[in-house]
This record gives structure tokens, C-alpha cells and sequence, in this order.
């Protein structure tokens, strides 16, 4: 059976106003359906309000986030350090910035690269059945 989504639990840090940075589960998501996105989700525990929280964003972005600080609007990613990397996000309820093992994200990259190499993520796409679904709920 062919791999279609790869998920990858990691630690992360939480970076906060104390001096102290909380640790927290987290676990990145890439599927072959979704070629151009990777996905990073929380759990209820790493929530202000106690509900699970996932961000969406390019992994081209997570990519260069770890070379150079990339990005605008709602997802900031840059290195911190050699062995860091961050990844600041931004919501109308306020922003977290979250440290990762820059060793994890490229790992979780590289499987993602091997499933959909670079710039082949446009022939993964489906257009027309995607424009014929949309069509029918119109």
C-alpha cells in the first residue's frame, strides 16, 4: 500500500512572557491529496481555552523558514540558532510563537519530499474533479 499522509509526533516548546518556555506535544502532518500545505496541530493541553488547535501553511514556507526567516501575515518561521527553529503564529485571539528541533522538521520535510517532490505538487492536484465538486454544491 502506497503512503498517502505522513504524521510525525514531535516536542515542541511553547515560548511565553516568563522566563520559562512550556513544553508541549504537537504533531506535523503532510498528505500527497494536499500537496503544497503541511499541517501542525496541538493538543487541547497546549490551548489558552482548552480546544485543539491546528495551523495550515506551505511547506515551501516551512522550508525556507529553516535557511532564512520566511513569511508574512499569519505564519512567521525562522532559525534560532543551529539546532531551533521557530514558528510564530498569528490569530485574531493573539499570537504563540512555538520552538521545534530544527533536526525534527527536516526529517518530517525530506519524508514529505520524498512522497511529493519539489515541484511535482501541481500534477498531485486534482482540478477538475475538485471544480466538478464545487460546481455541484453551487
Amino acid at each position: 500500500m502506497t503512503t498517502t499522509v505522513i504524521d510525525q509526533a514531535v516536542q515542541a516548546r511553547l515560548i511565553a512572557s516568563t522566563p520559562e518556555a512550556r513544553a508541549i506535544p504537537a504533531c506535523l502532518r503532510y498528505e500527497r491529496e494536499d500537496p503544497f500545505a503541511v499541517r501542525v496541530s496541538f493538543p487541547p493541553a497546549a490551548s489558552l481555552d482548552g480546544a485543539a488547535v491546528e495551523w495550515t501553511f506551505g511547506r515551501e514556507l516551512l522550508t525556507a523558514g529553516l535557511r532564512t526567516p520566511a513569511g508574512s501575515g499569519d505564519v512567521l518561521v525562522w532559525p534560532c540558532g543551529p539546532h531551533r527553529t521557530v514558528l510564530e503564529f498569528h490569530a485574531p485571539e493573539g499570537m504563540a510563537m512555538v520552538q521545534f528541533d530544527t533536526d525534527d522538521l527536516r526529517h518530517f520535510l525530506s519524508r514529505s519530499y520524498a512522497l511529493v517532490p519539489e515541484g511535482s505538487e501541481s500534477a498531485r492536484l486534482d482540478l477538475d474533479h475538485g471544480l466538478a465538486a464545487l460546481l455541484r454544491e453551487a
